[in-house]
């Protein structure tokens, strides 16, 4: 008895010791830094532990729930952001479209007038992300465009967590909508990496598309980091569309972390495909524009702007902006011109409507459920001005654009009753483009000019702002979004995560700008407040900008419709442009009239001031990665700049049902290859695709259809090269008949946009031949996959367009594909094809 005491007594001295241990381990950390560096802690045993059950107490793990962390009444916030979306396009802020969810909003909130993103998607995506500028978070480019220069790489780095990582290890639910076009190029394949995909920068959940723009028919859906094929129809049984599947599915998610925990706040980030091309909607929506553009671009322009006075989001002595000299609507376009434009403004129109009422039922969601007061939503109504992406023409098939081919006018008028249909991929002229941009100059890409980079912004949190349906004037820039979310919740931006000492956050919190009045019910005048983020720098594919305290200085290098044509002098000896937007008196310019839009070029008159600006920009540049400057808008869409996990290998080999996005896929882009499929014929024969890449608006695809192998190039719809030969009959009734089908392909140079020779075989035997006289040149697809055995999203060969997916009904052991050195005669194909189609190589830069 003696010794057992004993025993248990030095027992539980042990116990005590190793608890009492315990606790000093986990608490030694001082409370002020744990709030700075995450994770967090490991919760604290503060129970009793004895030897046994019988002797101990337990406590309940805290639940993880930012009231855990000390943060009261925590406010579910949801981000909105819009895509090709510009200043003068929503009735919010002057345009025609009317936007019944951005004005309830605003009418409960705030107006951002003064509100700037970069200029281009992927860099103002990296910035709302991360709360730091895209090129000191190495996205300086879209992925596509991506270089090994720190601030292009396209790699987010660790140090500069986002906003979906911190609140994730605040207790959030945090959920991502839509478009993903921050994950490098090289990592969207099955085998990732995943740490730069959503669920890897602190998402939960994910669902949406991986790239720059989807079909709203046929979408590359993306599920975490599983890819679906969209589904007929939606949840109402309604014919599906993507921009109500996001809808659906948002709401849901929101509905189901309600059920289960009234406590758990949700993160929502949610970024429709819209209203990047391809535009497309349903006749329901168009319809309601009918007649409304008919008179012109010019005209829209002068109407908003008058539009734009009234409802205040402009001042009284702003300026209209002269437009670049484009077409002129009365002078240079016929009645058919008017008529095919009129139209592609309609049915863009309508796209803009329909997008902003399925955010509504978001909204209307929330409010459901009694959580919109304490809801601070955060609606931007763009990452970048619009796109004049369509060229001065306008485009049914944005491929074109893409890869500098050019479309028969005809063709497009042909199409007029279809556009905003499944079977185009249609985008409005430049010259609507600079209309939605109203007041300002220039459009998306050109990051030096407001055109460019201002976007409307509303801010709504009922319980919180109470200066409701009034208008903010201060300068303020997409880095705002992080710093404006901690301070609303309560966190201080973490000093370390996951051990990786953190970048500051460089944007500046708006929570200033909320109130007309402090906590004490003094007036703060918070309309007339003065901008507290004072310095910004702009930069996209060499468009310079700079703004200081009110002042703005600007240089323009390349813009959408010119192709690879820069303005200017060189990168570096730019012709650099002056405007005093706020107005205000400086030592080294005398003019002080506002210039809200800038409309009045004061490079001449105060040289002082311009060089200071400018300066200034080279030593911003210098302080955010933003060296060197690159205007290349070709040559940086070559895959063979940035890492591949294939890269070096000649030979692919893949099984049955496998996708890829063409970032992944082998690139045989003017380069000679053979397409081998193994496969087992059943009696009866067979047929289905081998392999495609893209779809119905340009790509290649080798597939079976009415015994025949059949190799189909698609040249955007321009063309379409089809070689085709007989395969063998099955002569043992009762088998299958192992076979080897072959695709041989020869190019005539390694030069963008060479044609070639295609020969065919079945068990080494030729069976077909033939010429494709061009190739798309820079990109086959910004969202459609590279596929074996099936056909997903949209055909690429319309003989098979009613059969989709169009599964190989044989065995398809493999395919494999090689590339090659061999060279096809050039003197055969060129006599045979006569003058190219290919004008003017244009990049992919959305």
């Amino acid at each position: 008895m003696f010794l057992n005491g004993f025993l248990n007594r030095i027992c539980r001295a042990i116990v005590a010791i190793a608890i009492a241990l315990s606790f000093f381990l986990n608490t030694s950390v001082l409370p002020a830094m744990a709030q700075q560096i995450l994770p967090h802690p490991d919760p604290i045993f503060t129970g009793e532990m004895g030897l046994t059950y019988e002797d101990s107490q337990s406590e309940k793990a805290d639940l993880k729930l930012p009231s855990t962390f000390g943060i009261e009444n925590a406010p579910n916030i949801l981000v909105v952001m819009l895509d090709d979306v510009g200043y003068g396009q929503m009735s919010t802020f002057g345009g025609a479209i009317p936007s019944p969810t951005l004005e309830k909003l605003a009418d409960n909130g705030l107006r951002y007038t003064q509100f700037h993103t970069t200029g281009i998607c992927s860099p103002t995506r990296a910035a709302l992300l991360t709360g730091r500028n895209a090129h000191s978070v190495a996205s300086g480019a879209v992925m596509e465009a991506g270089t090994n220069f720190p601030g292009y790489s396209t790699l987010i780095p660790q140090n500069a967590a986002t906003i979906g990582q911190i609140l994730q290890s605040y207790g959030y639910a945090t959920s991502w909508f839509g478009k993903n076009h921050n994950t490098p190029e090289w990592e969207t394949g099955a085998i990732g990496p995943f740490d730069r995909w959503p669920v890897g920068l602190g998402f939960d959940y994910f669902y949406g598309f991986v790239g720059g723009e989807t079909n709203q028919y046929h979408p590359a859906l993306v599920e975490n980091t599983t890819r679906l094929e969209a589904p007929k129809t939606n949840a109402d049984g309604s014919p599906y569309i993507f921009n109500t599947d996001l809808a659906d599915h948002a709401i849901n998610y929101i509905r189901t972390t309600y059920a289960l925990s009234d406590e758990k706040p949700f993160f929502m980030f949610f970024a429709p495909g819209a209203t990047h091309a391809p535009h497309q909607v349903s006749e329901d929506y168009i319809k309601n524009f009918a007649g409304e553009f008919d008179t012109g671009w010019d005209e829209y322009r002068s109407k908003t702007f008058e539009k734009q006075k009234e409802l205040g989001v402009i001042p009284p002595n702003a300026v209209l902006t002269p437009r670049e000299d484009l077409l002129d609507w009365d002078d240079d376009l016929d009645a058919d011109e008017k008529r095919l434009y009129a139209r592609m403004m309609e049915v863009f129109a309508g796209f803009t409507q329909q997008t902003d009422e399925e955010i509504g039922r978001v909204i209307d969601a929330i409010e459901d459920l009694g959580l919109l007061d304490n809801t601070l939503v955060i609606y931007i109504a763009g990452d970048n001005g619009a796109s004049a992406e369509g060229g001065v023409d306008g485009t049914i098939n944005t491929t074109t654009y893409r890869n500098g081919l050019t479309e028969d006018f005809d063709d497009k008028l042909a199409a007029i009753d279809e556009l905003g249909s499944s079977k185009h991929d249609n985008h409005f002229p430049a010259g609507w483009a600079w209309a939605m941009d109203t007041p300002f100059q220039w459009t998306k890409q050109v990051a030096s000019h407001f055109g460019g980079t201002r976007n409307g912004m509303v801010v709504s949190w009922p319980e919180r702002i109470t200066d409701k349906g009034d208008v903010r004037y201060q300068f303020s820039h997409v880095i705002d979004i992080v710093p404006t979310i901690l301070e609303a919740v309560g966190i201080e931006a973490p000093t370390q995560v996951n051990g990786v000492t953190q970048k500051p956050i460089e944007g500046t919190s708006l929570v200033y700008t909320f109130d007309a009045t402090d906590t004490e019910g003094n007036d703060l005048s918070a309309i007339d407040a003065p901008s507290e983020h004072t310095t910004q720098y702009f930069e996209i594919a060499g468009n310079q900008g700079i703004y200081d305290n009110g002042w703005m200085a600007s240089a323009i290098r390349t813009v959408p419709w010119r192709g690879n044509e820069p303005l200017g002098n060189s990168l570096i000896d730019m012709d650099w442009e002056l405007y005093n937007v706020n107005g205000d008196s400086d030592e080294n310019c005398s003019v002080n009239t506002p210039d809200f839009s800038q409309a009045t070029d004061l490079a001449e008159e105060c040289p002082d001031k311009l060089d200071e600006m400018v300066k200034l920009f080279y030593a911003e540049a210098a302080k955010h990665n933003v060296f060197p400057l690159d205007d290349r808008r070709y040559e940086r869409f070559d895959p063979a700049l940035r890492p591949s996990l294939g890269e070096g290998r000649t030979t692919f080999i893949f099984p049955d049902h496998f996708r890829a996005p063409e970032g992944v896929a082998p690139n045989l882009k003017s380069k000679s290859h053979t397409i081998t499929a193994d496969v087992v014929l059943p009696v009866g024969g067979a047929e289905g695709v081998l392999v495609t890449l893209a779809g119905a608006f340009g790509g290649y695809g080798l597939f079976v259809q009415d015994d025949k192998l059949v190799y189909d190039y698609n040249l955007a719809r321009l063309e379409h090269y089809r070689i085709e030969g007989s395969l063998p009959v099955i002569a043992v009734p009762t088998i299958g008949l192992p076979i080897n089908l072959k695709a041989v392909y020869k190019t005539v140079s390694e030069e963008p946009g060479a044609g070639g020779e295609v020969t065919l075989y079945a068990d080494g035997e030729p069976i077909g031949q033939g010429i494709v006289c061009e190739t798309l040149s820079t990109r086959y697809t910004p969202d459609e996959t590279f596929d074996i055995g099936f056909d997903t999203g949209s055909a690429v060969s319309e003989t098979y367009e009613e059969l989709m997916p169009f599964d190989f009904t044989g065995t398809l052991n493999s395919v494999t594909i090689e590339i090659t050195d061999d060279v096809a005669d050039k003197e055969s194909v060129d006599a045979y094809c006569g003058e190219p189609l290919l004008l003017n190589p244009i990049p992919f830069y959305d």
